[in-house]
């Protein structure tokens, strides 16, 4: 096998199907996600992960199924592990790093966690090539991502940046890019993950970690959220990469032209299908769909909001395609904590725009940074003198 052929494994597709399976507000996409969760561990020999998933009864425990599976393993086990010795008596360092390889990446493949950790990080010792190493860390960033252990994600993200200063190529490097990305919004840092996957949307070549079009909605959600108006349409509505998807994308499509064009009914509509379709049943997003959900709405209320000194709550209302108590309840609750620069006139029925300063912003944050520098300043004196 080529050094620069980068193996599925562990693959991702499952656990997302486990999670839909773990989730009972999913149980419509239940029957799917069992029917591919269990074709996908018999195709891989999955015997640990089997039963780890029947434990949590997403999936009924199936003992002759079990048995058949961990003769399989134990075989394939065996045959390497010969190998591996006959390297170890005949060959030279590279054969045994081979050996060694292969062994990590069947227990990779088969889903047990702690074995596959320690032997990936045996053959990362014992591997000389600098691009085989980074493919090796990659790789337990995949197992990370797996089995959900963010700590791990960290720590070989970490390892994998290091490696790839040392001197990767142009294909790892952008291949850590959508590593980090899929990361920093797993962890709800939308705007740094967003900048990473839009970096990486032209090279994209990622395939064991993500597929192309889940690829490019992460993109387009991430990005939808924290472009200004010029930057979606120049980076996201025209990128050929995007519009090639899109016709697969129907509701994200609606979610970011109907922004960008400004029809906050339709918008809303989207927001609500991209919600219930791509952010709860998503593994890494669902934790954030609120969130995320409440930020857009914030964004498309500002967008409005700053085309005008003021206009009616009838009108807000109708451009939204909601009722008068809806549209006064949720300004309200964001002018409250701060997020909406506007005041609403109950009696006359009417929303005023009091958009701050850029001037008064700019001189506290000169004053802010100058007390700052200040008190370090008298710090300093009182070590010296």
């Amino acid at each position: 096998m080529s050094e620069d052929t980068v193996l599925p494994i562990p693959n991702l597709s499952l656990a997302q199907n486990y999670f839909v399976l773990s989730t009972p507000s999913l149980n419509h996409l239940h029957q799917n996600a069992r029917k591919e969760l269990l074709a996908g561990i018999q195709a891989d020999q999955m015997a640990p992960y089997y039963r780890v998933v029947t434990t949590t009864d997403a999936l009924e425990l199936d003992q002759a199924l079990v048995a058949r599976m961990e003769k399989e393993n134990k075989e394939e086990l065996d045959k390497i592990d010969e190998r591996l010795e006959e390297a170890k008596k005949t060959e030279g360092e590279t054969d045994i790093a081979d050996a060694l390889r292969a062994r990590a990446n069947y227990l990779t493949r088969i889903g047990d966690k702690d074995k596959a950790v320690e032997a990936q990080k045996l053959a990362l010792e014992k591997t000389p090539g600098l691009g085989s190493r980074i493919d090796i860390v990659l790789t337990l960033i995949r197992i990370g991502f797996f089995f959900g252990d963010h700590d791990m994600i960290t720590q070989h993200l970490s390892q994998a940046e290091e490696l790839i200063e040392k001197g990767g190529d142009w294909d790892r490097r952008n291949r850590l890019k959508v590593y980090r990305g899929l990361h920093l919004l797993s962890i709800r840092q939308f705007k740094r993950g967003g900048e990473l996957l839009l970096d990486a949307l032209s090279t994209f070549t990622a395939t064991e970690l993500i597929s192309y079009n889940d690829f490019v909605a992460s993109t387009i959600i991430s990005n939808v959220l924290t472009l200004n108006r010029p930057d979606l349409k120049k980076k996201l509505i025209i990128a050929p990469e995007v519009i090639q998807v899109l016709p697969e994308l129907p509701v994200l499509a609606d979610l970011m032209k109907n922004l960008y064009d400004s029809h906050y009914d339709k918008f809303f509509t989207a927001l609500a299908s991209t919600e219930q379709t791509l952010l709860k049943p998503n593994r890494l997003l669902a934790p954030h769909a609120r969130y995320y959900v409440r930020e857009m709405r914030i964004s498309a209320y500002n967008q409005l909001l700053e085309s005008y000194r003021s206009l009616t709550l009838d009108s807000l209302a109708r451009s939204f395609g909601v009722s008068n108590e809806f549209v006064d309840s949720e300004l309200s609750r964001f002018i409250a904590s701060g997020r909406l620069h506007c005041t609403i006139d109950k009696v006359n029925g009417v929303v005023e725009t009091n958009r701050p300063s850029v001037k008064n912003a700019q001189y506290e944050t000169v004053i802010r940074q100058g007390d700052i520098l200040l008190s370090a300043v008298q710090r300093l004196s009182k070590v010296l003198y």
